[in-house]
């Protein structure tokens, strides 16, 4: 039980609550379903309450079991006493854990452990009790032994040291209080590493680079990281020396006299040699961490906005997927998505604009196009203004291509289009879309759509891990029409997964569409677990049970039956008619396991059954006449939609196939700590131009009523600044692209280093304001 009160201590929950969530999933429930159906088992937590439980569950038994390695290994070498085994079991973090087994832990032959079987062990403890009367001298020379290799008095000493450095760097509440100096005082500290000036040019803003690490932007940290790892910089995380090895000897020297010599002596080697480096790279491990959860959860919010953007709909689309120098391809679906045609059209000049325009003009009415899409990658906009000027009375949209090409090259695509050149099966995937972006977006690894920060630095499990939490969120959270979804959407359906997915698929194609969802049952290998933690969140629409439509779980439908019978109708009858559902009264169907959380959940179902959570679609069109960056003026007001949201902005596209970046300081009014909470993926907004530089092709932007008058917090101190450097660029439509690392800060003095002792104090550098475009430009294309 201790873990369930130690997690709702953390969380500020229940420990009933914990352990609820705790028994479901160990049952093998998902998290979809616990939030979803069985809210009154955990009092109705959300999905990101379960998550978190079932996160801190998983470290909280890794803890235990290698408590149990630890004491299992302790006990195997006799030397577990109480007072050991009472501070491994009290060990409440890792850290702390492995503080505590470090001194008993097997090891390397190192300096001490040769001291040591040299016998000097006892020589060390007596210098370590720092007598004043004792003369280290004296007493090292029974210690002086040819044949174990001490030949002298000073050999005997040394030795000695070498085991009290050792001591003293393993001590568990030294390395405690110094880990903690560490996490406040350390300086994050970058320079270039010799001779790659010239090649590591695109880190040139860190070659010279100083900051406390605990302050440091989680993205600067990455960029530089990451200009570590290819080799152009170098990086340490350290305190500044003399004032690091004064707390330590604190903790160990207990005079000046000639023992305390000898043990000051010792503890300065142990701190330059064995304690700095570990905490060091305890430290570095954790800053990683902490940046890269950032970064992830960045990436993780800007996914979900993009998978439950708006859907079309079943609407028949022209589609098509434009380019200059290899056409366009065009392409007809049917209102599921199926290919109907595909065609290939060119608009380079006057002559193939025209038979172009034509073309279109015909597969449109023969095909009975509904809308239009077009891609915003090369040759976007010059195709969109083609078809706008058709005057067709279609919607024509514009489609993000971030992806499609990904999707095209994939093995889902050239299963279903095996004889399709991967251009078509690339206009195919911008209609499709259209239509529903959480269907067609669950076939690409979420990693190529371009919403995230740094995504290939992070821990590519973590990273995997919480996307994935996300697309199963997203798509539970709509719902499968079982009968058209694909294997890649059914997989992500609570209880599924990739192999009852095909299953699924198989039977259906074999047997025809589902009439009811008992009738899943039959699939091969889809278990009564499996079926329970899926049924809720597949839809049959226009099968034999309406209920079937709806979110209401199969477990409840006995539930409506007896609602429909007490109110003298048929269950269909009480999906339709309001006025008869108005009669009931939740608290009558309440059991003991049914509560008043399910049965509301069941009346807004049966009030909207099978209701699509996601905002119904906007048309939106770029400004006429704006289609490249040279089209730009200072001062132009013009709409946008937002392709990327970032600790310190958010890029936005208004037409000219190059995103343009919107400050932190421009997206409001007021102060903004967090973009997050001001815009979203997808969202359509309005923008002012404030600077354009068409060669580097860099476009600044803003959403301020008054762009000039920006927050005086974000102008002028370092927190919009420190946000604004190392992230990903804007996007150029029809290209690929990585994350820049750029930064600049003002010189720093030396890189503190183990052992500095003598140093200048260090000058806070003034923070004056740069042009704002200047900082733009560590984003943009070079």
């Amino acid at each position: 039980m201790q873990f369930f009160e130690q997690i709702a201590k953390e969380l500020s929950i229940a420990p009933g609550q914990a352990k609820a969530v705790a028994e479901l999933l160990d049952e093998g429930a998902t998290i979809p379903f616990i939030a979803r159906y069985r809210k009154e088992a955990h009092g109705s937590l959300d999905e990101v309450a379960v998550a978190a439980v079932r996160d801190r569950l998983t470290q909280l038994r890794e803890l235990e079991t290698r408590r149990q390695a630890i004491l299992a290994s302790l006990t195997e070498r006799e030397l577990l006493t109480d007072d050991l085994r009472n501070s491994v079991i009290t060990a409440d973090t890792m850290t702390a854990l492995e503080d505590v087994y470090l001194p008993y832990r097997p090891k390397r032959r190192t300096r001490a452990t040769m001291a040591r079987e040299k016998g000097l062990e006892p020589l060390a403890l007596n210098l370590l009790e720092q007598t004043p009367a004792l003369a280290p001298e004296e007493a090292a020379k029974p210690f002086v032994d040819a044949e174990k290799g001490v030949e002298s008095v000073e050999a005997v000493l040394a030795g000695a040291r070498d085991i009290i450095a050792e001591i003293a760097s393993e001590h568990g509440a030294a390395r405690a209080a110094m880990r903690e100096f560490f996490a406040r005082k350390a300086v994050a500290a970058s320079s270039v590493a010799k001779g790659k000036e010239e090649e590591g040019a695109k880190f040139r803003d860190y070659f010279d680079w100083q900051e406390n690490a605990a302050k440091a932007a989680g993205h600067r940290l990455l960029a530089m990281l990451r200009g570590e790892t290819e080799g152009f910089l170098t990086l340490h995380f350290l305190p500044e020396a003399e004032a690091a090895q004064t707390l330590f000897r604190g903790m160990f020297v207990k005079n000046s006299s000639p023992a305390g010599q000898q043990v000051r002596e010792a503890v300065d080697d142990g701190y330059k040699r064995l304690l700095a480096p570990s905490l060091e790279t305890e430290l570095r491990a954790t800053l990683r961490k902490k940046a890269e959860s950032e970064a992830i959860a960045v990436f993780a919010k800007n996914l979900r906005q993009l998978l439950l953007a708006s859907p079309l709909g079943q609407k028949r689309v022209l589609a098509i997927d434009p380019g200059f120098r290899t056409g366009c391809k065009v392409v007809c679906l049917d209102a599921q998505g199926a290919l109907l045609h595909h065609d290939l059209i060119h608009i380079l000049s006057d002559g193939q604009q025209k038979d172009a325009g034509e073309k279109i003009r015909k597969l449109a009415a023969a095909y009975k196009a509904e809308a239009i899409a077009i891609g915003n990658g090369t040759a976007g906009r010059e195709t969109e203004t083609l078809v706008r000027v058709l005057q067709l009375s279609l919607p024509v949209l514009v489609v993000s291509e971030s992806g499609a090409s990904v999707y095209s090259a994939s093995e889902t695509a050239r299963r279903e289009f095996p004889d399709l050149d991967l251009t078509v099966r690339g206009a195919v995937s911008i209609g499709r879309r259209l239509m529903d972006p959480l269907a067609e977006l669950v076939k690409i690894d979420p990693k190529a759509i371009g919403v995230g920060q740094y995504q290939h630095d992070v821990d590519q499990t973590d990273l995997k891990k919480s996307l994935d939490d996300v697309v199963e969120s997203c798509v539970n959270a709509v719902g499968v029409e079982v009968n058209t979804a694909s294997v890649e959407l059914l997989t992500h359906v609570s209880g599924l997964g990739p192999a009852l997915a095909k299953s699924v698929v198989a039977y259906r194609e074999a047997n025809g569409p589902f009439a009811l969802r008992k009738d899943l049952k039959k699939v091969p290998r889809l278990g009564p677990k499996a079926f329970e933690q899926a049924a809720g969140f597949l839809r049959i629409h226009g099968g034999t049970n309406p209920l079937d439509a709806s979110a209401v779980h199969p477990e409840s439908y006995g539930i409506v039956k007896a609602m429909a019978k007490d109110l003298g109708c048929s269950v269909p009858d009480l999906l339709a008619n309001g006025e008869t559902r108005r009669g009931i009264k939740p608290e009558a169907y309440v059991t003991e396991t049914v509560g008043l959380p399910t049965l509301r959940d069941i009346l807004a179902e049966l009030e909207k059954p099978g209701r699509d959570p996601r905002q119904a679609y906007e048309a939106f069109a770029f400004a006429e006449g704006v289609t490249r960056i040279e089209d730009l003026e200072a001062g132009m007001r013009l709409p946008g939609i937002v392709t990327n949201v970032t600790n310190f902005g958010a890029f936005v596209d208004i037409g000219v196939h190059q995103d343009g970046l919107v400050h932190i300081s421009q997206l409001a009014d007021s102060f903004v700590s967090d973009p997050h909470t001001v815009v979203t993926v997808q969202q359509k907004v309005s923008v002012t131009v404030l600077e354009v530089d068409a060669a580097r092709k860099r476009i600044s932007l803003s959403m301020r009523k008054n762009p000039a008058d920006a927050p005086a917090r974000q102008q002028a101190g370092g927190h919009s600044r420190d946000q604004a450097h190392g992230q990903p660029r804007g996007n150029t439509h029809g290209q690929a692209r990585r994350p820049d690392a750029g930064e600049r800060k003002p010189s720093r003095e030396n890189r503190p280093q183990p052992g500095n002792e003598k140093r200048q104090e260090r000058q806070k550098p003034e923070q004056g304001h740069r042009p704002f475009q200047d900082m733009l430009s560590k984003f943009g294309k070079k």
